[in-house]
């Protein structure tokens, strides 16, 4: 955890007028006042009181509309009929496409092209005809370049998303909504960071009303802008942004909002992929909604706080945790790649790839390593004859377990690579493994299902015929109630007759894709 330096006794000044602004800011024109829930799972093990701030009930499914609409309702009638420009990434967007039908103003609003398409449609949706969206550039700081030369071009006044007073203003009532709704001990307040709009709001308003409460900012690893400022003393620009947590990926800060977050905010913690997936899980599983990534960001942060005061001096202090859930808007097709890695993220699945010798045996002293423990995925394809290279992920209940998994696989004079933490692996190496094998000679290939239960894949493994070579396995656990195994045999010709009682001995249903078009395209020799 990086710490920010404290703020200053003249400070004060700037914080009670961001304070005033924000006690008077418009935002319930078209914002409510969002619920403050308790996590109960996550609180239980956790061993501390988390609450969520919903900002992901908002109308436009973020808390952008706030600063958007309080900036806009304050426009003069001229400035009204010269339009606004905004540039976006998605969440802010759609608050000044809101903001632009309610009070009829028209919007030119510039996205990345990397925008969700689920925030695109929304914008549209929102604006209807008062809105005209530009898509340019890869991320928000592309995307800000094209609307400040629109503007030049046309004089309409730039909403920025959050280096503007009356935009952290707005933001900044995210903060007093917190502080009505839990008037009781408090300890600290995680908050999502991309640009600093409502890291700054948030940490000025509650500074000036209870200094004692910690305001802590958090960034994806990819992404962390404001961080490397706040540890320089100065704004950074990155060359590059992670898109995962697409809505805080902001190239640099602003000017207002790095100055307002060096004075009041307490620190700011990373977090990766995996974390933000792990509390993605962690939202839905006490509120059955799914968060978008930057909307994660805050709880992974808290998840991170705690642990690491748990190792260093066993607690954190009194007080509940809050984390601001700041947006939902998520693609419904980064669902599956979300699932994936939340295993990984909450340490709950370790993932190895397994030398073992090709020789009969060997693979039974491998399944014995495995134990008790739920295969998540394995895949393996024959390509040596000497060695077999098994990629496989295990669900497990913590790190130790993870390294005593290790320890059983080297006790059998196996070779161990933990892919656990390699980028490369769980990405792109895990989907890879397969293709024409020489020495696949004889295979039959044969799909086979199973009901999910624990052990049930290890059992299936178990029960494999002792004489025939396994050349083609893989698995993946999909959450369903039955696991689906594709599985290559090399059974020579002599013995096919074998083949239908063995089959029928293990008692699951199976299908013979020996002669499918893509298997004898891709993989049979």
């Amino acid at each position: 955890m990086n710490a920010v330096a404290a703020p200053a006794d003249d400070d004060a000044a700037a914080a009670d007028d961001l304070l005033a602004q924000s006690r008077a800011a418009r935002v319930y024109d078209v914002a409510h006042e969002s619920a403050l829930e308790a996590a109960p799972l996550l609180s239980a093990r956790l061993g501390r009181p988390v609450l969520l701030k919903r900002e992901d009930q908002q109308p436009v499914f973020s808390f952008k509309l706030r600063g958007a609409y309080n900036r806009m309702v304050q426009l003069d009638p001229a400035q009204r009929a010269r339009g606004v420009i905004a540039a976006s990434a998605g969440n802010h967007a759609q608050g000044v496409a809101l903001a632009a039908a309610k009070l009829g103003i028209r919007a030119t609003i510039v996205m990345p092209v990397t925008a969700p398409q689920v925030k695109v449609d929304a914008v549209r949706r929102f604006g209807g005809a008062m809105v005209e969206i530009v898509l340019a550039g890869d991320s928000y700081s592309d995307a800000q370049a094209t609307a400040a030369q629109l503007q030049a071009e046309h004089g309409a006044t730039f909403v920025h998303p959050f280096d503007d007073p009356a935009v952290i203003a707005g933001q900044g009532t995210v903060a007093l909504e917190i502080l009505r709704q839990h008037p009781g001990p408090l300890h600290a307040v995680f908050v999502p960071v991309g640009g600093g709009g409502l890291l700054a709001g948030v940490a000025a308003c509650i500074k000036a009303l209870r200094p004692e409460v910690k305001v802590i900012g958090v960034q994806a690893l990819d992404a962390d802008a404001m961080a490397r400022s706040l540890e320089k003393g100065s704004r950074v620009a990155l060359d590059e942004v992670g898109l995962f947590a697409d809505g805080t990926a902001v190239k640099q800060v602003g000017a207002l909002t790095f100055a307002l977050c060096r004075q009041h905010v307490d620190a700011m913690l990373r977090v990766d992929t995996d974390a933000i997936c792990a509390a993605i899980r962690d939202i839905y599983q006490d509120t059955r909604c799914v968060p978008e990534p930057s909307g994660a960001l805050a709880l992974a942060g808290l998840k991170q706080y705690v642990a690491a005061h748990a190792r260093l001096d066993g607690q954190v202090a009194d007080g509940a945790l809050v984390a601001i859930v700041s947006g939902a808007n998520m693609n419904f097709d980064r669902l599956r790649f979300v699932a994936e890695r939340a295993e990984v993220g909450e340490q709950h699945e370790a993932v190895f790839a397994v030398t073992i010798p090709e020789e009969r045996g060997s693979f039974r002293r491998f399944c014995a390593a495995l134990g008790r423990h739920s295969i998540t995925e394995f895949n393996y394809r024959i390509g040596d004859a000497s060695s077999a290279h098994i990629f496989v992920g295990v669900q497990i209940a913590s790190r130790d377990e993870r390294e005593a998994l290790a320890a059983a696989f080297r006790a059998q004079a196996f070779d161990v690579l933990d892919l656990t933490d390699d980028e490369l692996a769980k990405l792109h190496l895990r989907h890879m493994i397969g293709g024409r094998s020489p020495l696949a000679r004889h295979e039959r290939l044969y799909r086979f299902e199973f009901p999910e239960r624990p052990g049930a894949l290890t059992h299936f493994l178990g029960q494999l015929h002792p004489d025939w070579n396994i050349s083609l396995f893989h698995y993946r656990n999909h959450g369903a109630d039955y696991g689906r195994i594709l599985v290559g045999i090399q059974v020579p010709p002599d013995e096919y007759a074998l083949l239908p009682p063995f089959l029928a001995a293990l008692g699951y249903p199976h299908w013979d894709e020996s002669d499918h078009p893509a298997y004898r395209l891709l993989l049979r020799e």
